[in-house]
Formats: C-alpha cells, structure tokens, sequence
C-alpha cells in the first residue's frame, strides 16, 4: 500500500449548475472540485506556477465515482499525497459531503511533475517542496 500525507482539506458547496439533466453532480464537476482542492493547496502552500521559472504540471488525473451528489449541500475534499520520486509525486483525493462525513462519495487523484516551463522539461522537486511532502503517515 501507498504511503500517504494528509496535506490540505477544503470545504465548497455543491451549486446547483453543478448537476445534469439526471438530477446528480455530473461526473466532470468531480475533476473540478479536485482540481480546485489542488490548486487551493498549491496557492496556500506559497507554489503556485511562475509561466517563467518553473511549477506543477498534471500529467493524468483519475476519479472513481462512488456515491452520487446531489444540490444542495456542502463537500469536504481531503488532499494526500505520496512520497516523491525525482520529479513528480502523486496526490489522492477524497470527497465527502459535510453533513455525511462517514460517507465516501468519490476518490481521485493526480500524478504531478514539477516541470521547467520556458525548457519545458521535469525538474527535480525543489527542496520545499520535498519538506512539504515529508514524512508521510
């Protein structure tokens, strides 16, 4: 099993434009509320990406679907990350709605490559950034 660091939780609403014609959170809004999550956990975290030096770059992201969400309501998404290679590390997440915090309604993730952007190469992650993802529980 993977090793993995609860780095950032974050509570947004569902909106109601969130949902499709089915009544339900579309699939797609998943990988926004993830992305919005990892983003919030970048920016808070003092890395976000310089287009003239370097930053993270997602090179796959994933969700498995596990219990529908539907409007109203408040979710919680809890960020983890594993233990970094040269240049990339991953991150899992798990969404939760507030008022049902023992219910898992979806899991995901992201393969992150901290990147060179005018080389447009990897890089190794730079020193604070492996204290971050340090000690994983």
């Amino acid at each position: 099993m993977t090793q993995k660091k609860l780095v950032h939780t974050m509570r947004m609403p569902i909106r109601w434009g969130d949902m499709d014609a089915m009544g339900h959170v579309n699939n797609t809004v998943y990988f926004r509320y993830l992305e919005t999550a990892r983003i919030l956990w970048f920016t808070e975290a003092g890395f976000e990406p310089d287009p003239g030096g370097e930053g993270p770059v997602i090179i796959n992201a994933h969700c498995t679907f596990i219990k529908q969400l539907k409007y109203p309501g408040d979710i919680e998404v809890a960020t983890y990350v594993g233990v970094p290679g040269r240049s990339s590390f991953e991150t899992y997440q798990k969404i939760r709605r507030v008022d049902q915090p023992d219910v898992l309604a979806a899991e995901g993730g992201a393969k992150v490559v901290w990147v060179n952007f005018p080389e447009e190469k990897s890089t190794a992650l730079p020193d604070r950034i492996r204290a971050l993802l340090a000690t994983p529980e």
